[in-house]
């Protein structure tokens, strides 16, 4: 069941990110670290009334942020469309024990399906430059790739940005 998170669900979606992040980095891929994401990030999440988990037998597996607001590091990225009516979508994450199941799928389902009944024109979002398995991910959803944004607290490599027009 996908739903919104309530405030006593970040200490366990932080444990999620975090056995995300050491997952990527036995992969070598460094897209998470001490300073992203973090607890203040998804607490402003909740408070903007943006944060979601899926859970399966009452235990959350994965959460994602959606909203509507596109932060300053997209301003130079070349969108399919020149309105601003889309959703983005933040700090996807399923718990590495429970990755492979399809949970990803249905909360990308989930933001899709929000972005359309909400009369959105497309659906926004990064991923890493180094985690390839999530460019295939979003390839194969129909996302297109369209250009790059740096963290620079987060890595020296790009972030790919990506667009689904609904």
């Amino acid at each position: 069941m996908i739903k919104k998170a309530s405030f006593k669900d970040i200490d366990n979606i932080i444990k999620i990110t975090q056995a995300c992040a050491r997952h990527m980095e036995e992969q070598g891929i460094y897209q998470w670290n001490s300073y992203y994401p973090s607890k203040a990030v998804f607490e402003n999440d909740f408070n903007n009334d943006e944060l979601y988990i899926i859970e399966r037998h009452k235990s959350i597996v994965g959460c994602m942020a959606i909203t509507p607001k596109m932060s300053s590091c997209y301003s130079n990225v070349e969108w399919l469309e020149t309105n601003n009516n889309a959703i983005y979508v933040h700090r996807l994450a399923i718990d590495p024990k429970f990755q492979g199941n399809g949970f990803a799928q249905e909360l990308m389902n989930f933001a899709e399906n929000y972005a359309k009944n909400n009369k959105y024109h497309s659906v926004r979002l990064d991923t890493f430059s180094k985690n390839t398995r999530n460019q295939k991910f979003y390839e194969l959803r129909g996302y297109k790739r369209l250009g790059e944004i740096f963290f620079p607290k987060q890595s020296e490599f790009p972030f790919y940005c990506y667009q689904l027009l609904l």
